[in-house]
């Protein structure tokens, strides 16, 4: 698949996650992150975190914009539509756009019940069902 270009110049996907003081589960979107540049959809692909963890959502933004993000794709990696991502993040995409206005920041939808996520959720109930504990 080619890369995501777009009107604007460059397509970049910034994937946001809560962020926890442990480190282990900030790790996840990492490995998110590294999956999907393998995947060569998105020249830029870069992470942060709504609070806890770094990078911070803003200086996410600014890292897409440095690297010629002309179109920048925020992904909540939330389960649900909640105050953080109707609210907070929304709040951030905005003072993106305000201190990059030659930039278009679009918040995605978070990852909700997507079909897909439903055969994630089947798949790890049978893991459970393998569990022996």
């Amino acid at each position: 698949m080619p890369a995501e270009e777009t009107a604007n110049g460059t397509g970049a996907a910034l994937l946001i996650a809560h962020g926890s003081r442990r480190e282990e589960a900030n790790l996840d979107l990492v490995d998110l992150a590294d999956a999907l540049r393998a995947r060569a959809i998105f020249p830029i692909v870069e992470i942060a975190y709504l609070e806890l963890a770094q990078p911070t959502i803003l200086e996410g933004g600014r890292a897409c914009v440095e690297q010629g993000a002309g179109r920048v794709s925020l992904l909540p990696s939330f389960l649900s539509a909640g105050a953080h991502v109707t609210d907070d993040l929304e709040r951030f995409r905005r003072e993106l756009t305000d201190q990059f206005p030659h930039v278009r920041f679009c918040l995605c939808k978070p990852l909700s019940v997507h079909p897909l996520l439903i055969e994630i959720v089947i798949d790890r109930l049978r893991e459970g069902e393998e569990d022996p504990n």
